[in-house]
């Protein structure tokens, strides 16, 4: 990224420009790209193509001011950190499912970031109601944080013997597993695949249903579904509304989200 993009960037999330590349600096930066860039995944169901390059992802998130899911957040906020002068890496992780059950390869990507005065932290904008802050990348006990107590642990599997095998990691919050990280660097390349099968495979829940959400000031959450909008408190009470009309489902993605649709999205199939 260029002086240009990522000014352009940094007003597109309220943030100045950081005078170092510090945790600090990180967390404000997290923080203010979870309050104005929603987790969405609008373009699969608007026949929008998801493109994982650079220019693409900025064009979509800063210029069309749109949000995305994990590889599109997450790959341009890494673009952002790395411009800014962070040494990012970016990680493969697999989704823990029902009953245990993990993902595909590559169904999330999240962010290594090491900064200039020691940090080692797990940055992720790209994974609807996760941590609000940087996790503490090789911290084994509990990480208090906004949206909950998370964790960042050793997984275990068994080896070819029997005996534990380690190497990835677990990220629990509030006790529960919710993606397993692997370690190894990978680039924005490496997750096509994992995007294609999400925006096009029946089993993938994004084919299925609609979703577009962020974080309030408050550090509450405001998510469309379809036309059904909740409000969540930072208590975690929920205020749920019925959406009528189109005119009234484009409103709330304009003044809620931010983002100007020229037609109510639809899952393809419904």
């Amino acid at each position: 990224m260029n002086s240009a993009q990522i000014d352009a960037y940094l007003r597109r999330i309220g943030a100045a420009r950081p005078e170092r590349p510090t945790a600090e600096a990180l967390r404000e930066l997290q923080v203010r790209h979870l309050r104005t860039v929603p987790f969405e995944n609008l373009s699969i169901h608007l026949g929008e193509e998801i493109v994982l390059e650079e220019k693409r992802l900025l064009d979509k998130v800063v210029g069309a001011r749109r949000g995305g899911f994990c590889y599109e957040l997450n790959g341009a906020f890494g673009m952002l950190l790395a411009g800014l002068g962070f040494d990012v890496t970016l990680l493969a992780a697999r989704v823990h499912g029902a009953g245990g059950r993990l993902g595909i390869p590559y169904d999330h990507l999240a962010l290594r970031v090491r900064t200039s005065d020691g940090g080692d932290l797990l940055a992720d904008v790209g994974f609807g109601a996760n941590s609000h802050w940087p996790l503490a990348f090789g911290e084994r006990d509990d990480q208090v944080d906004p949206a909950g107590t998370f964790r960042v642990e050793e997984a275990e599997e068994p080896g070819l013997d029997g005996a534990p095998e380690y190497g990835d990691l677990d990220v629990l919050r509030d006790g529960t597993a919710q993606y397993r990280l692997e370690t190894r660097r990978r680039v924005l390349g490496d997750f096509v695949a994992g995007a294609w099968w999400h925006g096009t495979s029946p089993k993938s829940h994004f084919t299925q249903s609609l979703v577009c959400s962020r974080v309030t000031e408050d550090g509450g959450r405001i998510t469309l579904s379809g036309r059904v909008f909740t409000v969540t408190g930072v208590d975690g009470t929920k205020e749920v509304s019925e959406l009528g009309t189109d005119e009234e489902v484009l409103g709330v993605y304009r003044e809620r989200f931010g983002m100007e649709l020229d037609r109510v999205p639809v899952v393809r199939g419904a």
